[in-house]
Parts: structure tokens; C-alpha cells; sequence
């Protein structure tokens, strides 16, 4: 019995001990750092765009599963290919939690082809996830005559595509026109998808090739109509959405072009719509907001939005978004020579 009361007297001690040396900083880390303040997402892509599109979304939902629950607003700050709001947050923003970037993935491969303009090292931001894994498709308007890949590969003329350099709209294009002879001309230096939208219903485009995850939700009127046709998508199944449309991987005939397809186009369009932390962001509060994130994309209230206006969600963690940016940087030196080759600016 008093060996029972002393084991007893000396566990109470011990809990005593790590209430009052744990306590304050367990209670501190509880305190919530976001309430009443403004979490800012940077977008690297004008209004009206898919980029645009889901952040709204998501910034609609995300602050409640943060603890405090701020308030989360969009600022848009497009510009050479969402290559202005990544430097703004790599280099500018307080790395304090309340600034996340959003921008595309292509710029991952820009830091390893070189890019002019890329001064930022893509392993040192803080990544938060990507709410779907993205899909290259080619959307051409009825009026452009080309309406099935037989008459695009038959045409005299060079297809006018709009582009974004350096990023998903004009990369594909650069890729898909070398591994598969298709005649094209891409017109770089539009802001955003929403003007290669524009140019193709005032005729100056006949479509572009970018994110069907993007086409989808923004050109549903057209595509409806049938005054856009989605001739041709990158990937080596059908989507679902688009189940009766060729896949580039048929038009391939070398293991090289198949190649150029898979990591130029593929590998970074599973990670086209980057959120990010700047540099460092105190890893407590990247560790929060990763999970707030992942909350976010479960959550049936913003599903029941993103469904509404037409967003495609299958999400990738912060972490996992770390291994497959670090993936990038270990291909092979020749795919990398010739990458850089083909979108080269002098093309």
C-alpha cells in the first residue's frame, strides 16, 4: 500500500511538472495567430481566368479551417505568365503566413531550362498543395475551319494558337507543334487565358491548348454550342469529360516525342495551380495551413461551389507537391538540352 501511495505521489509529480513546463507554450501555440488579420492569395493570372476562378473559390472557404479564421481576399497580379506574382511573393512578400502565391508550374521547369527572368529557387518556397491535377487540351472555335485533327495536320497554313510564354498555354504548344509536325504558329504575350478566349471569338486565334480543368469552367457557352471543339488532349487515357477526343500520345511516332510530351507537358501539369508560402514562412504555420488547405478540398461546402462553377478538384498535399518539384530538377541532361531547345524564346 505505501509503495502504491509513493508510486502515485511521484506520477502526480511528474504530470505536475510537464503541465508547468509544457503548459504556457501549449497554450500559446493554441493561440490563433490568423484571428483578425487578412490573408492575401497573389494570383498570377488576370480576372475571369481559371487561375482567378478557383482561388476565388477556395479563398471563399479557406479561412474557417484555419484556427482565428481570418479573412482570405484575392489580388490579382498578372503578368508574364504568372512570372510576376511568383518573383512578388518569393521576394517581396513578409514571409508571415499571410501572403500565398498562386502561379503555374511551368515556371518550376523555366528555373531548370534557364528562363529569362526566373531569379527565384522553386525548392525553397513553402508549398501548400495544388486543389487538382490539370490536363493539357486544345480548344479550337468552329469558325477556324479546323474542326478534327485530320484537317489540322492537312492544313497549308500555320494554325494561329494563343500563348502565355513560358507557362502551360504557350509550352504546350511549342512541344505539341515539335513531337507531333502539327502545323502551328503560337502567338506569345497574352496576359491570360481569358484574352487567348477573347482573340479566338474575335477571330484573330483559332484556340489555344492549356488546361482542359480551365476550358471547362470558362468557355462553357461555346463549348455547349459547338463554336469551340476540343480537338486533341495530352494525356494517356481519356478523360472522362472528353471521352471520344484523340490523345497526343497517338500522333507520336518516336519514343522521343512521347518523351517530350510526358515531362514537358504532363509531369508539370499535375502541379499547374501552385499555392506557395514565400520563403521563410515559419514552418508551424505552414504546417497549419497545408492541412487547412487539404480541409478546404474535403470540405462539402466548398465542393458544392467548386462544382458549381464547373472546377474539377483532385488535390495534391504541400508535401506531396515538394517531391514532385524536386523531381523536375532530376532529369536527364539531353531531355533537358532539348526542352530548353524547343522553348527557347528565339522559336
Amino acid at each position: 500500500m505505501a509503495i502504491r501511495k509513493c508510486f502515485g505521489i511521484a506520477l502526480g509529480a511528474m504530470a505536475a511538472f510537464f503541465v508547468g513546463f509544457f503548459g504556457p507554450a501549449r497554450l500559446h501555440s493554441q493561440e490563433p495567430f490568423y484571428k483578425g488579420t487578412t490573408i492575401k492569395i497573389v494570383v498570377g493570372a488576370s480576372p475571369g481566368g481559371g487561375f482567378d476562378t478557383y482561388s476565388r473559390v477556395i479563398a471563399r472557404h479557406l479561412g474557417k479551417q484555419i484556427p482565428g479564421n481570418p479573412s482570405v481576399i484575392v489580388q490579382n497580379m498578372p503578368g508574364a505568365g504568372t512570372l510576376i506574382a511568383a518573383k512578388h511573393v518569393y521576394e517581396v512578400a513578409k514571409p508571415d503566413g499571410l501572403t500565398i502565391g498562386n502561379f503555374i508550374g511551368d515556371l518550376v521547369l523555366g528555373q531548370l531550362l534557364g528562363r529569362d527572368g526566373i531569379t527565384f529557387k522553386a525548392k525553397e518556397f513553402q508549398w501548400l498543395g495544388v486543389p487538382g491535377k490539370d490536363h493539357i487540351a486544345c480548344a479550337l472555335t468552329t469558325a477556324s475551319g479546323i474542326t478534327d485533327m485530320t484537317k489540322w495536320f492537312a492544313s497549308k497554313t500555320p494554325v494561329k494558337l494563343g500563348g502565355i510564354a513560358g507557362t502551360a498555354p504557350g509550352n504546350s504548344a511549342f512541344i505539341l507543334k515539335e513531337a507531333l509536325g502539327l502545323p502551328m504558329q503560337v502567338v506569345t504575350g497574352y496576359p491570360g487565358t481569358a484574352e487567348i478566349r477573347l482573340g479566338a471569338e474575335s477571330g484573330e486565334l483559332a484556340g489555344g491548348c492549356w488546361q482542359w480543368e480551365s476550358i471547362k469552367p470558362t468557355w462553357t457557352g461555346a463549348l455547349k454550342s459547338g463554336d469551340v471543339r476540343v480537338l486533341l488532349q495530352v494525356r494517356k487515357g481519356p478523360l472522362p469529360d472528353l471521352p471520344n477526343v484523340p490523345s497526343a500520345y497517338d500522333f507520336a511516332k518516336t519514343d522521343e516525342a512521347r518523351k517530350l510530351i510526358e515531362v514537358g507537358i504532363e509531369t508539370t501539369s499535375s502541379i499547374t495551380r501552385l499555392y506557395a508560402f514565400p520563403p521563410g514562412t515559419p514552418t508551424h504555420r505552414t504546417t497549419t495551413v497545408r492541412e487547412a488547405f487539404m480541409k478546404t478540398m474535403r470540405d462539402p461546402e466548398f465542393l458544392a461551389d467548386a462544382k458549381k462553377s464547373n472546377l474539377a478538384v483532385d488535390p495534391s498535399t504541400g508535401e506531396e507537391v515538394e517531391k514532385l518539384v524536386s523531381g523536375i530538377f532530376d532529369l536527364q541532361p539531353e531531355l533537358v538540352a532539348r526542352l530548353k531547345a524547343i522553348l527557347s524564346p528565339k522559336q
